[in-house]
């Protein structure tokens, strides 16, 4: 691989200075670079400006007309194809790099165009295929951050290596570690650190459902203890599988605040240790608390979610904190759903971090919810930020009112089955939970957290 990368190399320059020569001296306003590779400059919605940056050698460049998935479509016009070497002075220190991708042809498909990235001596990514990780749709956004990245010499040195086909850039983010820090105790509304024999049915809802209900997953949700309890001061979510009549059946849980602990705009931190598995999806999330704020055709009362002829979903919202899919184990993924950006129309905002396997050890997830942006963040690292758009209305910005958590571990499908089949050699395996916190937001609001118990509302 070594050889490789030193034979297949391009150098990644900005304009008016050359990228892959170090000699400008580290520090200040050279520690953050923000490249839009083989086009102009752009300045996002969210405050930050990439500046034009020019490719040499062997390198192919092009345009796309229409990228999907993004409120800022600019960075992801203009790519390089070819080997790809960015090197940037930085000084010494911890960073961020987020990669931005789109694939601009509709006839490469998952397994195409795959290719290696390495971050100073390091490959952090073995294969990272485009389509495949933007849900098999050429021309949509696709955002990967690699956090923790340590430079002990003075430059950052990036390098996209060919495994099949040729690698593609249309973006690059390096900035210093910023983490989000810890949060002010007084500012806490609400919390569960599940010290306790059994979960408070005053704050978490159990629900019980069939099989294929929402989709297309393999799993019954019960109330079983197999399937749901406390141990050592830890919520456990555990999936089983059983076979009944020569057929798998899998069984898990899933759990909610709703009409308990029901917020709107706050900081969200959760922290967890995910299953491993061939065919596990395992979610922090949230939904609407009034799913038919929104709804068009269907009302108060009737079953909306699964039910294709009701628009409740996803007229009034979905928040992702946190999705995975055990066919890549060291993904996290965040996500917001809207009438105007779903799954339908591959549209969905959607950020993607790379970390050490989520199994071997407990891993915060934090949302920051406020009025004009969503915010997501793993051990500290932002990855993901959803801002609203200019003028936006509802069928892009639904997050104007109560949404409450979803805790679950769904088996298999259409995204847990996307790697394979479910890999029955696996279970049981368990998502665990030490602890769920709210804080009211930042911002001149009150706090807007309701948690409806027996003696009233507080």
């Amino acid at each position: 691989m070594t050889s490789m990368m030193s034979r297949l190399v391009a150098c990644v320059a900005l304009v008016g200075l050359v990228g892959c020569e170090a000699g400008a001296p580290p520090g200040g306003a050279n520690d953050m670079h923000r490249l839009n590779i083989g086009g102009g400059q752009v300045d996002q919605s969210d405050g930050k400006t990439f500046v034009a940056a020019e490719v040499t050698g062997a390198l192919n460049s092009g345009s796309i007309d229409q990228i999907f998935g993004s409120n800022d479509p600019a960075i992801y016009q203009s790519y390089v194809e070819g080997p790809i070497s960015v090197s940037r002075p930085v000084s010494k220190g911890s960073y961020s790099l987020t990669l931005h991708f789109a694939e601009p042809d509709d006839a490469v498909k998952a397994g195409d165009r795959v290719f290696a990235v390495a971050v100073e001596e390091s490959q952090l990514l073995e294969e990272l295929d485009v389509v495949l990780f933007r849900d098999g749709r050429a021309r949509s956004a696709l955002t990967v951050t690699l956090p923790n990245i340590v430079v002990t010499d003075g430059t950052l040195d990036v390098r996209l290596v060919p495994v099949k086909g040729q690698p593609i850039l249309g973006a690059l983010e390096v900035e210093p570690a910023r983490l989000l820090g810890e949060p002010d105790p007084s500012k806490m509304v609400w919390e569960d650190n599940f010290d306790y024999p059994e979960l408070d049915l005053s704050s978490w809802n159990v629900e019980r459902w069939e099989p294929r209900r929402v989709n297309d997953e393999d799993q019954a949700y019960t109330d079983r203890e197999e399937n749901l309890r406390i141990e050592d001061g830890r919520l456990i979510i555990e999936a089983h599988r059983q076979v009944i009549k020569g057929a798998s059946t899998y069984t898990s849980a899933r759990i909610t605040t709703h009409g308990k602990v029901d917020v709107q705009y706050g900081r969200i931190d959760v922290r967890a240790r995910l299953p491993k598995g061939q065919g596990t999806w395992p979610a922090i999330w949230m939904l609407p608390s009034d799913p038919f704020r929104y709804a068009s055709n269907c009302s108060d009362g009737e079953r909306w979610q699964g039910v294709a002829n009701c628009d409740a979903w996803p007229n009034s919202g979905e928040i992702d904190i946190m999705e995975h899919v055990g066919y890549q184990m060291n993904h996290v993924h965040a996500t917001v759903h809207t009438k105007a950006g779903y799954w339908v129309n591959w549209e969905q905002r959607k950020g993607r971090i790379v970390a050490a396997p989520v199994d071997q050890s407990f891993n915060d997830y934090s949302l920051v919810w406020g009025p004009e942006r969503i915010d997501a963040y793993m051990n500290g690292t932002h990855y993901f930020r959803y801002q609203k758009p200019i003028g936006a209305d509802w069928t892009s910005w639904p997050f104007d009112h109560p949404f409450h958590l979803v805790l679950n571990v769904a088996i298999g499908g259409a995204w847990g089955r996307a790697g394979g089949p479910i890999d029955n050699s696996i279970f049981p395996v368990r998502m665990e939970i030490e602890h769920v916190r709210v804080y009211r937001h930042d911002g001149n609001r009150p706090p807007e957290v309701q948690q409806k118990v027996a003696g009233g509302s507080w």
